[in-house]
């Protein structure tokens, strides 16, 4: 279990702030009719059982701290995907965990019919912490997201002047805003698409005139859709970096640019900073480092520690106000039990110095990766803890990004592919020092055996049905 106190440097070659607290040591998993008692059992359960939206790396967590998870075997792993980004402040952050509970002796529901204590505490923290005039409550990323595009869309009637039912909400290609029809309707991949047509109208990465697509980090293809189609145009929704489409990092002056063409258009700008956001990339928004302010923000994710659904949509009166009572809400938005522990995690992330450690390790973390010097590795990316390697299959013996993941599992760390080909490396930014270089040499090691793999390597736990899909290797 990580102690948190390792004196890593930051860019400056200062020592950054020890991570605080040191987590405790848990007492052996007792057995619960709530808990899976072994990995099988979890496994063949949930296939058995649940919708097969998820093609999940095969293992299960029973717990977790810091930056470490244990399966029901007790077998530990350090967790290299941070439940994406989520867990930004660590798994089960004791602070995080005291607040929760703390708060569910106390209240934890009281609709937006009424007032409650925590919430107005909530929205002044989030407000100051991120240099908004007002926030609008929800609970997933996908919710603020769509959230954001309704009142966009109705900025653009109000105060913009676009007739109604023209108002047009534009993304970059290759986008993930997540999995609700609006979303998908906006996205590129036809993974997410197909079979769930007819799509919301108006939304999407394409110029409805010229039917030419707008990139991720084209400028020109964006200001030509607002060209044509700029008057009718509510906003520009974009990942700061994409993280699906495999951490896309775009050039430094993009978001700059990108911020005024809307200006010049009267468009509202809004940064999806779900996965970005909460000082993952060593900024508190990933935007920060255009030194843009967005005319709003998504956040979601870690801005509640992984603890408790909480998402947000940020903006400024102008825009915000839009929204008139009883147009617009949800149940548990604003909650104060997902108050109560979001306040808590904007703290620790300041307490504990998160932002300059994702920065600092982030740069540990990529130099590593680009000294192993591996023909199989094509690109090493992104910013803060937020990474990816690009890994080519024309030099792996037949391997995919998959096995490297079933490899690095079986030495105890996991990641997962995105975009077949393709590693995200984002862990929790409690990480320390020594735990990074312990991740690099279990990447090295598995990097370096993977040409050469053929048999089995330990037995891999999934359902009978599910032999040879996707999986590549039985290690």
């Amino acid at each position: 279990m990580a102690p948190h106190a390792d004196a890593s440097l930051n860019a400056n070659g200062s020592a950054l702030k020890p991570t605080a607290p040191t987590f405790q040591p848990i007492a052996a998993l007792s057995e619960s009719k709530y808990h899976s008692t072994s990995s099988s059992e979890a496994i063949e359960a949930e296939h058995k059982y649940a919708a097969h939206n998820y093609h999940p790396l095969p293992i299960v967590f029973a717990r977790a701290e810091g930056c470490n998870v244990w399966d029901p075997e007790g077998k530990e792993y350090i967790d290299f995907l941070s439940a994406y980004s989520a867990v930004n402040q660590g798994h089960c952050h004791p602070e995080l965990v005291k607040a929760l509970c703390e708060q569910a002796q106390r209240l934890t529901l009281s609709s937006r019919a009424f007032h409650n204590d925590v919430f107005p505490k909530w929205a002044e923290k989030v407000k100051d912490v991120f240099g908004y005039d007002m926030v609008l409550p929800m609970n997933t990323g996908a919710e603020a997201v769509e959230t954001a595009i309704k009142v966009a869309r109705k900025w653009a009637y109000k105060v913009k002047g676009v007739p109604q039912g023209k108002a047009l909400i534009f993304a970059a290609a290759e986008n993930f805003h997540g999995r609700t029809m609006t979303a998908i309707s906006m996205s590129t991949d036809p993974e997410s698409k197909d079979n769930y047509g007819p799509y919301v109208p108006a939304v999407g990465a394409v110029c409805p005139s010229t039917k030419k697509g707008i990139e991720f980090g084209s400028v020109s293809a964006l200001a030509e859709a607002f060209e044509a189609h700029g008057k009718e145009t509510a906003a520009f929704i974009v990942e700061p970096i994409q993280g699906e489409a495999g951490v896309v990092v775009p050039a430094d002056d993009y978001l700059t640019q990108v911020q005024a063409l809307c200006k010049k258009h009267n468009v509202l700008l809004i940064c999806d900073e779900i996965q970005t956001g909460i000082g993952r990339t060593g900024r508190m928004l990933c935007s920060q480092w255009a030194g843009i302010k967005p005319d709003m923000v998504t956040l979601g994710k870690a801005i509640s520690g992984g603890m408790y659904p909480v998402s947000c949509v940020l903006g400024s009166k102008e825009v915000m106000l839009v929204v008139e009572p009883g147009t617009h809400g949800s149940t548990y938005g604003g909650n104060p039990l997902g108050c109560a522990v979001s306040i808590r995690a904007l703290e620790i992330m300041q307490e504990e110095d998160l932002t300059v450690r994702a920065e600092a390790l982030g740069t540990i973390l990529r130099k590593g990766l680009e000294d192993f010097k591996s023909p199989i590795i094509k690109t090493v990316r992104g910013k803060g803890l937020l990474n990816a390697i690009v890994i080519d299959e024309d030099k792996t013996g037949g391997h995919s990004a998959w096995d490297l993941c079933m490899l690095m599992k079986s030495k105890g760390l996991l990641a997962k592919p995105t975009h077949q080909n393709i590693i995200r490396f984002a862990p929790p930014l409690v990480i320390t020092e020594d735990q990074i270089k312990k991740s690099l040499q279990i990447i090295g090691e598995a990097i370096t055996e993977l040409p050469n793999l053929k048999g089995a390597k330990e037995d891999q736990v999934i359902p009978k049905s599910e032999k040879g899909v996707h999986i590549g290797l039985d290690i």
